[in-house]
């Protein structure tokens, strides 16, 4: 395959697409949306066909289990993809809608009102479902998408693909409008960072190799997803049940997404009590504990290094320090969070607002899970990625995040002095 010759043809197309989104009916939209869920239903022993050639694929690369457990699909799962589709079709309709509206002296009347962004290029890896998920934020937000998965996930990407296009096809609109780019040649992703005639901005969604990649190679605009090096501190007021049930279901639901927490940092008070055996809890559910000097004692815990700081482990396995108070959490995090998701356990409304006001992630929590860091857990149906950057999108990007603006400004025979 040519592979530049392959995207430069794809971008044709994606631009034709995008140009006939943009005025595409809402209701339009929406059917093909609902549409393709429930092809993507239909078909859902293709697509779990086509995921186990993937599983075994990951498994010859020794992925492990955690990120296996991001690409692997089930009939379980396919049907939360599907939900979440149908979630994303009956949001409300974001192109068009007025933002801002006011009126000058002079007599102008202004509006500030949404606008796609034009093609969207999105490099993810492991999880298949982002193909459905970008697929149909973008259709929403009135977006052509260009999609290069994974190469571990090849053959579940083209399956779930397949049913996105035949939900464009069956109302009409043009299947150019998601594609997906046909190689896991790599040479795809440095063509797609250079493509500024035909993608307006790149979404990357994977390890932290991608996206230092895509930020230090990319001529395109880029929305950042950075990695999810989560935190939660454990204040002193902290309530011992509300933290034990937050920080195992935190680590332990699903430890290979990025709103997993992984690191955890004990007022001293708390290390000294009641902490222990929140940690000897987090080794007995499979956790492998990373502690530092004065946490060491406890049975079962191996000791932290300077790389445990600051690191992402996408697996069983996570970070635990000793901290005097919320000051030294904060700086903490500071140093080294990703200004992804972090969490404050507490029951004090002034250690609250501290952590609220003095930190900057996209996400900030209180007393609740951080594996709630997620677009559908926001109500936005899906998301394309986390956006850890501060211009444009930040936080879960959803189908409102993915439009831009333009002013409306009416006049009657208005002229300047």
């Amino acid at each position: 395959m040519d592979v530049s010759a392959t995207l430069e043809n794809i971008g044709i197309a994606a631009k034709r697409a995008a140009a006939e989104l943009a005025f595409a009916n809402p209701e339009l939209k929406k059917l093909a949306l609902i549409n393709a869920a429930e092809f993507l239903w239909k078909s859902r022993s293709e697509i779990m066909l086509a995921n186990s050639k993937d599983i075994e694929f990951g498994k010859t690369k020794s992925l492990s289990d955690a990120m296996l457990d991001r690409l692997m699909l089930d009939e379980t799962r396919v049907q939360s993809i599907k939900e979440s589709m149908q979630a994303v079709a009956e949001q409300a309709e974001p192109v068009g809608q007025v933002m801002e509206e006011w009126n000058r002296p002079n007599g102008l009347n202004i509006q500030r009102i949404r606008t796609p962004l034009g093609v969207v290029g999105v490099i993810y890896e492991s999880r298949p479902n982002v193909t459905a998920d970008a697929g149909a934020l973008c259709i929403k937000a009135g977006n052509a998408v260009i999609l290069r998965g994974g190469s571990e996930s090849f053959h579940s990407c083209r399956a779930i693909h397949s049913a996105m296009v035949q939900g464009l096809v069956s109302v009409g609109l043009p299947d150019a409008a998601i594609q997906l780019v046909p190689t896991r040649d790599r040479a795809a992703v440095n063509k797609m960072l250079t493509m500024t005639d035909y993608i307006d901005v790149i979404i990357p969604r994977g390890g932290k190799s991608l996206v230092n990649l895509v930020q230090r190679e990319a001529r395109v605009p880029v929305f950042a997803h950075l990695e999810g090096i989560v935190h939660i501190y454990v204040d002193a007021s902290a309530d011992p049940e509300k933290t034990f049930d937050v920080v195992i279901n935190a680590k332990t639901r699903r430890p290979g997404i990025c709103g997993a927490a992984e690191c955890l940092l004990l007022h001293k008070d708390v290390a000294a009590t009641w902490g222990q055996d929140l940690i000897s809890t987090l080794i007995s559910k499979g956790v492998t504990v990373n502690a530092d000097r004065a946490l060491q004692k406890i049975v079962g815990t191996k000791p932290a290094k300077d790389q445990h700081w600051g690191h992402e482990f996408l697996d069983m396995e996570i970070a635990v320090k000793t901290v005097d108070n919320i000051d030294d959490a904060i700086a903490h995090i500071r140093t080294y969070g990703s200004h992804h998701t972090d969490c404050i356990m507490s029951e004090s409304t002034k250690e609250v607002d501290l952590f609220f006001g003095r930190l900057d992630s996209a996400i900030l929590m209180h007393n609740a899970s951080t594996q709630f860091s997620d677009g559908g857990e926001f109500g936005m149906g899906a998301e394309i990625g986390i956006a850890t950057g501060k211009m444009h999108a930040r936080g879960p990007v959803g189908a409102m995040q993915l439009t831009s603006f333009k002013y409306l400004v009416r006049g009657n025979g208005t002229t300047r002095a």
